[in-house]
Order: C-alpha cells, then structure tokens, then sequence
C-alpha cells in the first residue's frame, strides 16, 4: 500500500521515521512519499521536502513566511494527487497538516493523524475540523484520550509515547569509548538543549552559556541540533570554550549530570533519561505577548503537564535570566533534590504507557487502510 507522510519538524522527522520501519514489518509492500528529514530518509522512500525548508517559529516569523507556506501546500496538495496514495499519515505540524487533511477529506484520501495537534493548549477550536477531516487520530500523551473523548466525543487511539522506544533503541548503541571519541575529559556534563532552530538557539544559548563559568567542576556539552551545520554553532563555541556534539542528543543524555533543556520534546526525552532538568523558554517579545494571551497553560513543560504538577523548574521570559539559572541549577546538582526528581521521572514514564507505540500505531493504521480497499 502507498503512504504519504508529512513531518514537519525535527521529533517528526524521528517519529516518522519509527512509524516507517513498523509499517513496512506489517505491510511488506508498503511504498511511502513524504515530507520530513534525514531519519525518515535512511528508512526509504522518496523524500519530497526537508523539514528544514518548513521550519517557521512564532507568530511574526509565520506572518513574514507566508507567501512561502502557502506555496508549500499548492506543491503539497499536488504532489499527493501524483502519488495516488492509499492514506496521508499527518504528524504533529497543524498549521500546515489541518490544511492538508481539510482538502485530502474532500478528495476522498483517508486522514491519519499521529501525534496530536496540541489543541489542548490552544487553538482548541480546531476540533471542529479535526472532528469533519481526520479519520483515525492517534495520541501519544495520557490526557489527550480524555481531552478527546470526553470533552469532545471524538474517538482517538492512545498509542503511547513514541520516545520510550526511540531512546530504547539508542541506548543498545551507545559506544563504550564515547567521552574519548568526542575529546570529553572526565568531569560531570552538563547538557545545554537550546532548540532546532537558528532564532531559538541564538537567544537561549546566550543564557545558558553564561553560567558557565560558575560550574567549573563541570564540563558544558552543547548538544547540536540535526537541523543545523556544526558552522552555526562554531560562533558560541569559541567565545565559551564549550564543546558540541552534534546531531548526538541521546548518546549526550545517556552521560549527563544534568541538562538545560529549552521547552519542547526535549523536555520529555531529558525526563525519559532520568536527568535532572531546569526548562527554559525565551521567545520574541511580540510573539510571547502574543502567546500568552491565547495558550491557557499551567505549565510549558511536558513533563509537569503530563504529572499535573511543577516537578521541573521552567525558568520563562524575563525569568530567564543568569542570575536565576544559575540557581536552578545549582539546586537540580544537589543529592536530596535529584533523588526526588528521580522518583516523579519513573511515575512519569510509567504515566506514558510503556514501549511499543510505532508498532501499535501502524497495525491501526494498516488495519484501517486495508477495510477501506476492501469496501
């Protein structure tokens, strides 16, 4: 059977990439066209756009790329109609996919969506054309099921969190002589996770990077986005004296102390690692006035959103600032209190419904695509 992805962003990029490899153990035959980056790539198939060429953050950055998006989805909805395919598998990426799915409705395609739309957060008006557009939804968070069903009498599919097995898999392969391969001395890393993208990681590397100097006992790891070229980094590495590793996040985790980590996935894959974490978040100030008049959110985190209680500092906006990382993270190095994080780590995965959740969500999606054919 014919499969038409779309991955917008870095974690799309890995979850799409899992999902591939599960569907074509179910569907032997199966053939996929898509829109993603280098991890779905190596999995096969015939690459359309990078997830790079998509990548607009905030409000204002959209608003000045407008022209550009909208181009993407005339080529997007093209490009399928070439392909024919049996099911478009949607990932993450609203803004872009709900336009797709509202068309591909009306084609007749059958709408997969894995990864919910954080509707949760904002924008919760748009169940109304999830609901109309999208035939099979698939959620990877344990709220999403009820936000769904109950709230708003729309079955979806709680699959579990794709993380847990991506970071299984990385974990089998961690080299024994990793520290030396990458120049790494002996002493505790700490992590620095600024984002994927060029504006993101400009403004929380300048934060991050200037606590340094107060942690000398520590060695400072930047872990370098797969999206980016070790060039672009090369401007905050030499001025700190701080050492990247790029594209090697997990391998980076798996060793570290702790982590400074920008909110996002990260957030969770630093958690599923047991690495004791202060969230961090820094935006354009038009896009946080913006943003925080419209996202009705306790917490930024996924961590503390997922547990429903701050378990992990998020240090936002003008709270981001040197002098009060620096006292987070001196907290998070203290014995006492990264022994109870540990603790609300393991309630959290535990939370997320274990490991398997490529492979759930492809047997559905086979299942499903084969009952169409057959009618």
């Amino acid at each position: 059977m014919k499969y038409y992805l779309i991955a917008g962003e870095a974690s799309g990029d890995l979850h799409g990439a899992n999902l591939m490899s599960a569907l074509k153990k179910k569907d032997a035959q199966a053939e996929f066209r898509f829109w993603g980056g280098d991890l779905m790539a190596q999995t096969g198939g015939d690459p359309v756009k990078h997830y790079r060429e998509l990548a607009f953050m905030g409000f204002i950055e959209v608003l000045f790329n407008l022209r550009t998006i909208l181009k993407n989805i005339t080529f997007c909805k093209k490009d399928i109609e070439a392909f024919q395919p049996d099911a478009i598998i949607f990932i993450d990426y609203p803004g872009f996919n709900l336009r797709i799915a509202k068309w591909a409705k009306q084609k007749g395609i059958a709408t997969h969506y894995y990864i919910s739309p954080q509707i949760w957060a904002w924008k919760e008006g748009r169940i109304k054309d999830i609901k109309r557009d999208v035939d099979e939804m698939y959620v990877i968070l344990p709220f999403e099921k009820d936000f769904y069903e109950k709230k708003h009498q729309f079955p979806v599919h709680f699959v579990g969190h794709p993380l847990i097995d991506a970071i299984a898999k990385r974990d089998q392969v961690l080299p024994e002589n990793f520290r030396q391969e990458n120049s790494l001395d002996d002493r505790p890393i700490i992590a620095l996770l600024p984002g994927s993208r060029k504006q993101e990681i400009s403004k929380m590397l300048e934060v991050m990077l200037s606590v340094t100097q107060d942690f000398p006992e520590y060695q400072f790891i930047i872990a370098g986005a797969p999206s980016q070229e070790a060039g672009f980094y090369a401007q905050f590495t030499t001025k700190s004296n701080v050492k990247l590793l790029l594209n090697k996040t997990y391998d980076l985790l798996s060793l570290s102390t702790a982590a400074l980590v920008t909110s996002g996935t990260a957030t969770l894959e630093t958690a599923l690692y047991k690495v004791p974490q202060v969230v961090c978040y820094k935006g354009s100030r038009i896009s946080y006035e913006i943003a925080k008049r419209v996202i009705k959110l306790k917490y930024i985190s996924l961590v503390n959103l997922i547990l429903d209680r701050p378990v992990v500092t998020e240090l936002i906006q003008t709270q981001f600032n040197t002098k009060q990382l620096k006292t987070e993270l001196s907290k998070i190095l203290d014995e006492y209190q990264r022994a109870t994080l540990f603790l609300d780590y393991y309630e959290l995965e535990n939370k997320l419904g274990g490991k398997g959740a490529s492979k759930k969500t492809a047997e559905l999606i086979v299942e499903s695509v084969e009952k169409n054919l057959a009618l």
